[in-house]
């Protein structure tokens, strides 16, 4: 046997090995046979390296056992018990799939019983924010699926030329439909133009079509012009305990229309520093209505949205809202989630689009302080 036939173990001892015989030698990728280097084969065809990988068996070291998987998991939190977008599971703890399906259940209420408390009396929240993309729609639309699937009549009212709300909630706008412009303009009664919402017994939606855009200019000289949706809400013969109004991302008479009938606004803040830039302006407006439209409005709830546990500036801006609005800053706060997005794509909130998801999750949090604190309230 020659010294070539030789392979040397990695303890040092020797081993005869004899090369493989031609017929039926499988080859790699490569050309070449696995286990031969720079040998030619019977066949004339010269073999080449394979390329190793880097691991012990590659190097000639003794491979390790791999470690048995564990399941590890971070639950981030604020102080004030905030539950951030990780979530992982400990030795011990519910799997993932049980903790997802335990989620959906909850979100979902399968059983359509009161699951949040019901005010004493009628709510009339303004969702608000003259910077566009915040999160307004998003959130009127997710907090009014998410109260209504846990007990609670609710009616939104899309004042968005966009009609963004409707599309939300799969309530047909498109033009010739009767809409919110009907009733600010030519005095139609709100419940002739109210929506049932498909899948959702408590919840209504009264859209808004392309027709609303010249509302603006329409409104200026109609007589008391800022109470008209005021008046309409008053006439509504149904009860109601919620009655969320998207507003646009403006502040002009729409937007005044929603400030002189709620008694609540809502404002939710994007976890980035323009989104603080115009709030001072905001709240301007908000208290010259208060001053000489609306005495009992009041800014009872900031919801931050869009935030992004990876960027050091959401952190600071949630801590600058926080500091400077306190208790009104909801603890919940909703993360950037792409099932959020998804949502509206497929007619859905994403409460009934993937009620496991972060997203789902977050805004049914949020729903549930809205509702407790209106029961403190009352």
């Amino acid at each position: 046997m020659h010294e070539s036939d030789k392979v040397s173990k990695p303890n040092g001892e020797s081993l005869s090995a004899t090369a493989p015989a031609a017929t039926g030698r499988r080859r790699n990728a490569w050309g070449a046979t696995p286990g031969a280097a720079n040998s030619s084969g019977a066949d004339g065809v010269a073999d080449v390296p394979v390329p190793q990988p880097r691991t012990g068996r590659g190097l000639g070291l003794p491979l390790r056992p791999a470690a048995p998987a564990k399941a590890t998991a971070t639950v981030v939190a604020t102080d004030g018990g905030v539950s951030r977008e990780t979530t992982t599971t400990e030795a011990g703890q519910e799997p993932p799939l049980a903790m997802e399906a335990r989620r959906a259940v909850q979100v979902w209420n399968p059983g359509g019983g009161v699951e949040m408390p019901r005010p004493t009396r009628r709510r009339v929240m303004s969702v608000a924010n003259q910077k566009g993309g915040v999160g307004k729609t998003t959130t009127t639309v997710n907090l009014a699926v998410a109260l209504a699937l846990h007990g609670n009549r609710v009616i939104v009212i899309d004042l968005d030329p966009q009609g963004n709300a409707s599309t939300g909630l799969n309530v047909p706008h498109h033009a010739g439909v009767p809409d919110i412009y009907s009733v600010l303009i030519e005095n139609v009664p709100l419940i002739e133009v109210a929506q049932a919402v498909d899948g959702i017994p408590n919840l209504r939606c009264v859209p808004a079509t392309i027709d609303l855009a010249g509302a603006e200019i329409e409104l200026v000289s109609v007589v008391a012009r800022e109470q008209r949706l005021t008046r309409a809400i008053a006439a509504y013969p149904e009860e109601f305990d919620y009655v969320l109004i998207d507003c646009p991302p403006s502040l002009g008479l729409l937007t005044v229309n929603a400030l002189v009938a709620a008694e609540e606004v809502l404002i939710p803040i994007q976890c980035e520093y323009y989104a603080l830039e115009g709030l001072n302006q905001l709240l301007n407006n908000i208290n010259l209505v208060k001053a000489h439209l609306n005495p009992h409005l009041d800014v009872s709830t900031i919801l931050l949205t869009m935030y992004d546990r990876r960027t050091r500036l959401a952190d600071a801006v949630e801590q600058d809202v926080r500091n400077h609005f306190g208790d009104k800053v909801l603890r919940s706060v909703i993360p950037r989630n792409v099932r959020v997005s998804e949502a509206p794509s497929y007619g859905q909130s994403v409460m009934t689009y993937d009620p496991a998801s972060r997203g789902a999750t977050s805004y049914y949090e949020a729903a549930q302080e809205i509702a407790l604190r209106g029961v403190k309230n009352d």
